[in-house]
Parts: structure tokens; C-alpha cells; sequence
């Protein structure tokens, strides 16, 4: 069976398809409305309606429409309708419900009706309204549709009046889960997400220990290991680890900046960073540029002597957003000549590729990316002994956690066995040679990536043409349990999806998921694009 993707309706062709069926389903199937020539049949709410389909590579199988303003249909078919609706809110009016018959002995119906309850939640519609065919009223009832009124339409064509309320959206939902799974085959998925990652299993039983005080001194000597051992890995002299985000370790670095400074930015979190010396409030310069536009080491130069007051440098590792690595090791070296300190965030290459931050000034990473653990643990990095400041609030004082051996307040003894324990597992060597096969590939199937072997091995940034949505692509490599990065807005702007090789990646799974992804291409070149 043809792939299948279930979305809202907006193309020109998926309209016409939905013309189409309407009429095959209510003028030749359900005789409720004439003939015409043109076999097209358009809802006179047209206007009004989302639809929401289900599509076999590029033909509408099945559909569902959905419209909000008064007066339903219902209105025209039983006089007081208000009279007969045993509660009162936000009603929607679900109508024109068909699938094509070949497809309803599978899940199409359940899925499309999973579609359904998530957009009228979406809306805060209370209560669903239905004309429903009395043919079909089990399993109606079955989505949890109640009969009110009495029936409706010819003789031939009649329908019951039902409602479904928001309670019973929520119920139905697991009904439906249940009713997928009892007729379908689970679907094997692979994740290629940069957070959570997939984690190993010998990180699992670690996090999976009974929790501990963190004031017990198994925590305290268990974070004062796994702080020794991020030192060792990274050259780093100290290392602060705490209960947050990236964000919240990037936050702990700019509370630290004092004096004019200059931020790198070619992309979404190098702008990031600007964010972050902006809400502190800190003098800075930037160099800003296109996202993916490479920013060269004598533009860094050239703005270090424009800005002698310059302080202090700020950029990204690895820009996320694009797999493009900066050179630290020659921006560093520039630092030094200059009487510079160099502050890195380095949240998607710890774990991924050979970091060396002995003389980083600062440096941020998480638990949750490349270091294959779960999410949950922020890092901050130091060259040397944090300085008092009590100007700094309480959680983002990097002295506090220092003095405090990274404990001042509540910690998680599971996220901190679970890193100690993924740790274990970081090898450079794998990723890099795991990132160059998958790169092969990828070119071989067609797909345009940005950057070469110089990107971080860690993300692998694909560029789509723009006749081809990375939202419709990234649905459908989810409907086939492929999980890809692409629903960010900054990814859906650029028509980008992104490939993390981040956490457990085994090389047989991860080229199964790559043959999936240049199947879906390869039938979008065959039925619809043409892709150069």
C-alpha cells in the first residue's frame, strides 16, 4: 500500500480531488444531491470549511470537512436546533466524512478521525455536530457520537442528528489508538531528533536507579565524579553541572560577561546568543551574517582592531541550525594574541567531536545531545575560580553552584547516574565515520546538504527544493516511524529538515531510516516534482 499522510487540505489539486469525491460519495454512492457532467460536486460551505484529508501519494482518499459558523447545516434540517442539544458551547459542524472504498476496511478512518479530534481540541471547539448516515451509525456511536433530534434527509439518504462532546474528543482519542493498534502493524521508528536522542539502554538502567537524596554523600561524590570525568573529556579545569536547559547554562555565561565583548552569528542560535548579551544588558559588538554564510577569521580580526575595548568573544560551537562548525582552535589562538577571552556554546558538539577547552574562558553544553543522555542538565565550563557577585541571582550564580560543589539547591540523582553512565559511550571516532557514510548516501539518494565533511558530524542539514513542503516531507517520514527535525519554525521557513546523529545511533538502523527517506524522494520525483 501506497504511503499515507494526513494533513489540512490547501493545495489547488488536493481541492479538485476533494470535489471529486464529495460527488462520488454523496451524488453516486449516497444519492442526496443531482448529477452533473463536470462529476464534481462543491459544498455550498466551501468557503467556510477545513478539510481535513488523507492522500496515497498524491490522490485524496479520504476526507472530513470542518466549519465553525453558524447557522450548520443542522440549522436548515431541524427547526430550534438549540431545543434539541442537551448542553450548550463551542460547537463545530463535522460534515461530508468519506473515504473511498477500497480504503475502508484499513486504518485511514481512525487516523483521519485522530486528525479530527486533535484540530477541534486545537480550537477549543466543546461540542462536534454531524448529519451521520445511518448506515454507518455503530461506528459513529463507537467515536463516541450521541443521536439527538429525530432523522433527517429522503428516504433513501437518511441521517441521525448527533453531537460529540470535548470530554469525549479526549476519550475517543485512546479509542482510536487502540483501534489503530488492533488493526495495523506497529510501525518500527528511528529517531534522528537533536533532543531527546535516543538513548542506550545501559543509560536507561542508570537513570531507572531509585532516586537519592542529593544531599546524601552517594550524590554528592556521584556529581563530584561525573564533574571530574567532564573535566578530563573536555581539558576543562572546572566544570559546574546543573538542573536546566542550554538556555539556562548560556544564561549562567552572560552573568558572568563584564565589558565590552563581540558575538558571532550565521544562524539561529548564534543570534541566540545576541538574545542572551542583550537581556544582560552587556556592550558588544557583532559580526551577523546570512544563515550558513561563513564567517572568516580575518573579519573576526578586522573587528577586534576596529573595537580595541573588546573584551571578550561569544559564539557557537556548532550552529545547530545549519551542522556549520566554527574554527575554535584558530579563534582561540587569535584571542590569545589579542588579550581576548573566548566563551563557547557548545551544546551540539560536546560528545559529537574532540572538544579541548583548557583555555576557554567559558563554555556551555546539556546533558541531552551529543553526551546521549536524557534531557535535564545544564554545564557550564570555567578556565578559572568563579568571582563573588551578589548582584547575580541566586540561580544563575555560577559562585554558588562552585562553592557548592554544583548542589546549592535540588538535584537529580537519576539524570546525574544516567550522563555519568552515557559518558561511557561517547566515541568520536563512530560519529564521524557513521556522519561521512550517511552524508554518501544522502548525496546518492539526491538530497542537497548543506556543507561537506568540514559541518559537524552531528547534524546533517538538508535542503529541499521549494516544490517540495519539508512539512508534507517530515509527515510523511513520521507516518513511516522515521522521526526528523523540521517543525521548527526557523527549519519550515528556510523548506529545511535536519538528520541529528546524536545519542544511540546503530549504523544498520540509521541506514534503514536513510533508504526510507530516498524512498519517499524518489516517489515525489516520480509522481510529482521534478527535482534537478
Amino acid at each position: 500500500m501506497k504511503s499515507i499522510i494526513y494533513k489540512i487540505a490547501c493545495e489547488p489539486d488536493e481541492l479538485r480531488q476533494i470535489h471529486e469525491l464529495n460527488y462520488q460519495t454523496f451524488v453516486e454512492e449516497i444519492p442526496q444531491h443531482k448529477g452533473n457532467p463536470e462529476q464534481q460536486l462543491i459544498d455550498k460551505f466551501h468557503d467556510e470549511n477545513t478539510y481535513v484529508i488523507a492522500k496515497a501519494g498524491e490522490k485524496v482518499i479520504g476526507m472530513i470537512a470542518i466549519r465553525a459558523k453558524r447557522p450548520f447545516s443542522l440549522d436548515y434540517k431541524l427547526e430550534n436546533l438549540e431545543d434539541y442539544l442537551p448542553i450548550k458551547g463551542a460547537a463545530c459542524e463535522v460534515r461530508l466524512l468519506s473515504v473511498k472504498k477500497e480504503y475502508r476496511s484499513t486504518r485511514v478512518f481512525y487516523q483521519l478521525c485522530e486528525k479530527l479530534v486533535a484540530y477541534c481540541l486545537e480550537k477549543n471547539y466543546t461540542m462536534a455536530l454531524i448529519s451521520g448516515t445511518v448506515r454507518q451509525l455503530k461506528l459513529y456511536k463507537r467515536m463516541g457520537f450521541l443521536p439527538f433530534g429525530p432523522l433527517t434527509g429522503a428516504e433513501d439518504a437518511q441521517f441521525q442528528p448527533m453531537y460529540l462532546t470535548k470530554e469525549n474528543f479526549e476519550r475517543s482519542t485512546k479509542a482510536f489508538e487502540r483501534l489503530m493498534a488492533k488493526n495495523s502493524e506497529p510501525v518500527k521508528s528511528h529517531s534522528f531528533l537533536p533532543g531527546p536522542v535516543p538513548i542506550h539502554p545501559k543509560v536507561k538502567a542508570a537513570f531507572s536507579k531509585d532516586a537519592i537524596s542529593h544531599r546524601s554523600d552517594e550524590c554528592i561524590n556521584g556529581l563530584k565524579n561525573l564533574r571530574s570525568r567532564l573535566c578530563e573529556m573536555t581539558g576543562a579545569a572546572f566544570a559546574e553541572v546543573v538542573v536546566g536547559t542550554g538556555t539556562l547554562a548560556n544564561d549562567l555565561v552572560a552573568a558572568q560577561l563584564k565589558g565590552d565583548g563581540l558575538i558571532l552569528a550565521n544562524g539561529e542560535f548564534g543570534y541566540r546568543l545576541i538574545d542572551h548579551a542583550k537581556r544582560f544588558q552587556l556592550p558588544f559588538q557583532t559580526i551577523e551574517k546570512e544563515w550558513n554564510e561563513p564567517i572568516d577569521l580575518y573579519e573576526v580580526q578586522h573587528e577586534i582592531r576596529k573595537n580595541p575595548l573588546i573584551k571578550w568573544i561569544w559564539t557557537v560551537h556548532c550552529e545547530t541550525s545549519t551542522g556549520y562548525l566554527y574554527d575554535i582552535n584558530a579563534i582561540q589562538d587569535l584571542c590569545e594574541q589579542n588579550g581576548i577571552e573566548l566563551c563557547v556554546d557548545a551544546c551540539s558538539t560536546a560528545g559529537i567531536v574532540p572538544l579541548n577547552l583548557k583555555n576557554i574562558y567559558f563554555a556551555s553544553t546539556v546533558s541531552g545531545k551529543g553526551l546521549g543522555s536524557y534531557p535535564g542538565l545544564a554545564i557550564v565550563f570555567h578556565r578559572e575560580k568563579i568571582k563573588q557577585n551578589d548582584a547575580v541571582p541566586r540561580y544563575l550564580d555560577l559562585k554558588m553552584y562552585e562553592n557548592c560543589e554544583s548542589i546549592p539547591y535540588t538535584h537529580s540523582s537519576n539524570l546525574i547516574s544516567a550522563l555519568d553512565e552515557s559518558i561511557n559511550l561517547v566515541d568520536f571516532e563512530k560519529t564521524k565515520m557513521l556522519a561521512e557514510k550517511s552524508r554518501r548516501k544522502l548525496n546518492e539518494f539526491g538530497f542537497d546538504l548543506l556543507g561537506e565533511s568540514s559541518y559537524s558530524p552531528g547534524i546533517l542539514t538538508i535542503q529541499l527544493p521549494m516544490n517540495l513542503s519539508s512539512r508534507e516531507f517530515g509527515d510523511q517520514c513520521k507516518q513511516k516511524g522515521i522521526l526528523l527535525s523540521y517543525e521548527s519554525g526557523y527549519l519550515l521557513e528556510r523548506n529545511w529538515i535536519q538528520a541529528a546523529l546524536m545519542g544511540e545511533q546503530g549504523e544498520e538502523e540509521v541506514m534503514r531510516g536513510l533508504d526510507m527517506m530516498g524512498e519517499i524522494l524518489a516517489k515525489k520525483k516520480e509522481k510529482r516534482y521534478e527535482y534537478v
